[in-house]
């Protein structure tokens, strides 16, 4: 008689032994640092208050959520044409950099009170009404063209190269970058397939040693400097992040706040990825069900209180990251105390600066290898979300659903500047519009549609 194999993986409620928790906590940081201070470097916000405001807000997520949720609370893209919008308001022109901020933060904090608001409604009403507004048919194709709508930046990095790169190396420099790409995307496809037990758990974080070996080797062969570590220039080691509170402005919620009803889809989209692979590993080892997909309502109240926590301090506003619940469905580690610790050391790490560097110092490329397999996996994660709610695929309905939020999202996304939809003289964010008009379409075409509200019946 055979022995059944044990499934490797930590579900929420499980936690690591100390260096595997130290290991998995740096490769979350890892996936979610990137779009992190991009978010930052674009909207203008201060890096290391961002960075620490993230950790923050995720700590006051996982506290909110009563450790039931395993999420990672990192600044959101939907925001950014909004916050800039502010930023770089001509009203706003005379003032200095921390003003504008506070301005923007007053917005950041209202948009939170959205989600709150939305949550506490999903509470009273129960889940078979939003699952009537949100079917998987909108979730899931959400969560593919966040995925798909990512894939420029992914390649985009995977050729970087960096700065101060001379003119005469340049074409060198770009033909290195693809190679330092391409073994991070294959060492860390492979790592990810091949390796068993407990290494298995950690391809991400190979993948990047593996990709930051073979740019610091390149670099030493060519002299092109793929990694630095003075990105951040200072003469103290330790530096306290900038903290600025929030200023009153209509101006700023009207900007901002209305965003918070586009980010709710994918929430929505993200929570229900998360209870399937978690409920699949659980099957797996032979344990509980992690009802995690109903606790939708207490998961948007969690990302309103994120978005306060960060507005409050001078972060941007944010969401749970599909990049590290990719990881998590890659490595099979869904432990809250991993997370916890992830937060904790990316609050550590903002406030010195050789930490900061030293995560600087990770070249683009490397982040781009990782890129391409993550975002793709977001992707794939959305076909999971249909498949596992048996949507029909004959149907007309569920395919006109499905191909308006897939065009107007990847369409707007691709076809106009930043994303933005022109629309009358107005513009709008391309995944959020794709969302609210998906949303919208849905609910029409379900009017007098009594043989199905949900689209989850099994195909005979």
């Amino acid at each position: 008689m055979s022995t059944k194999k044990q499934a490797i993986g930590y579900l929420p409620d499980e936690r690591p032994p100390f260096v595997e928790l130290i290991l998995f906590a740096l490769q979350q940081i890892v996936v979610m640092f990137p779009a992190t201070v991009l978010v930052a470097l674009i909207t203008g916000f201060h890096v290391s208050t961002t960075i620490f405001a993230s950790g923050l807000a995720t700590l006051c997520f996982i506290l909110i959520t009563g450790r039931k949720i395993p999420l990672y609370y990192g600044s959101s893209f939907s925001y950014i044409s909004a916050i800039t919008s502010i930023m770089g308001a001509e009203q706003f022109a005379a003032l200095g950099l921390n003003e504008k901020i506070s301005i923007a933060q007053f917005g950041i904090v209202m948009s939170g009170l959205v989600s709150i608001a939305a949550g506490l409604i999903i509470q009273r009403t129960g889940r078979k009404t939003i699952d009537k507004v949100l079917p998987p048919t909108v979730t899931g194709s959400i969560a593919i063209i966040i995925g798909l709508s990512l894939a420029a930046n992914a390649m985009g990095d995977a050729i970087a190269i960096p700065e101060a790169t001379a003119d005469s190396q340049t074409f060198l420099a770009t033909n290195m970058a693809w190679i330092i790409s391409i073994v991070t995307l294959v060492s860390t496809i492979a790592y990810s397939v091949y390796l068993k037990g407990k290494l298995s758990q950690l391809p991400i974080l190979f993948g990047l040693f593996t990709g930051y070996i073979c740019a610091a080797i390149i670099g030493a062969i060519t002299g092109i400097p793929f990694i630095t570590f003075d990105t951040v220039k200072s003469t103290s080691i330790f530096n306290a992040p900038i903290f600025t509170f929030p200023k009153p402005s209509w101006a700023a919620v009207a900007a901002i706040m209305p965003i918070a009803i586009a980010t709710i889809p994918e929430s929505t989209a993200h929570v229900y990825q998360l209870d399937i692979y978690v409920n699949d590993l659980a099957k797996k080892k032979g344990g509980k069900k992690y009802n995690i997909a109903d606790k939708l309502g207490l998961n948007l109240i969690g990302d309103g209180i994120g978005d306060i926590v960060s507005g409050a301090i001078g972060g941007p506003a944010g969401t749970n990251y599909g990049e590290n619940i990719s990881t998590m469905a890659i490595s099979k580690v869904f432990s809250i105390p991993v997370l916890i610790t992830a937060s904790i050391i990316t609050m550590v790490i903002s406030c010195f600066t050789p930490l900061i560097n030293v995560v600087y110092s990770i070249p683009k490329s490397v982040i781009g290898g990782l890129s391409i397999y993550l975002f793709g996996v977001i992707a794939a994660q959305g076909i999971t979300i249909m498949m596992d709610r048996k949507v029909d695929m004959f149907k007309s309905k569920n395919l006109a659903v499905i191909a308006i939020i897939m065009i107007v999202g990847l369409g707007g996304t691709y076809q106009f500047d930043n994303g933005m939809i022109p629309f009358f003289g107005m513009e709008f964010p391309a995944l959020a519009t794709a969302a609210v008009v998906g949303i919208l379409a849905n609910l029409i075409l379900s009017i007098g549609d009594k043989t199905d509200t949900t689209d989850t019946e099994s195909l005979e």
